[in-house]
């Protein structure tokens, strides 16, 4: 029988519509819960999670048997839905892009220790910075923030 091998941890960053500050952290822990319980719908399996009121960082280990740009269109529709209904927030959405980068076994520390200080980091730094030294240190060759902060931007495809 035949067998497909794959660890592929990914760092997954993407902020609310227009970076409304829209996460409440009075139900943010509930929020990254129910993202967890998506990932596992996906067969991949939720590292750390946590956001500010305008974003969110997430590190996964990716399934082999779906693609990244499934399991993102998947949280952030059904997370949307979620609260709109439970939150009363009806208009809530994520924006169309997002950042999602690969992250050696090795780095899995580090990068968890930065997303667990994602409210320390941004009293420093913003997310247009943030996002851009992210592309930066990955070498993101087509990171056009004209782009990426768009939520115009029509669907290609």
């Amino acid at each position: 029988m035949a067998q497909s091998i794959s660890r592929q941890y990914i760092h997954l960053v993407f902020s609310t519509w227009k970076r409304a500050e829209m996460i409440d952290p009075l139900w943010e822990r509930e929020l990254h819960n129910y993202m967890g319980a998506i990932l596992h719908e996906y067969q991949s399996h939720a590292i750390a999670i946590n956001s500010v009121p305008d974003h969110i960082h997430i590190l996964f280990l990716l399934s082999k048997n779906h693609a990244l740009a499934s399991v993102v269109q998947k949280l952030k529709q059904n997370s949307s839905i979620w609260i709109g209904k439970s939150k009363g927030l009806h208009g809530f959405k994520w924006q169309k892009g997002y950042g999602a980068f690969s992250v050696s076994q090795s780095k899995l520390e580090t990068v968890k220790r930065y997303i667990h200080r994602q409210k320390e980091h941004h009293n420093k730094v913003s997310l247009e910075a943030e996002i851009s030294k992210l592309c930066l240190a990955y070498q993101a060759p087509n990171f056009n923030p004209d782009y990426y902060w768009r939520d115009d931007q029509p669907k290609l495809g």
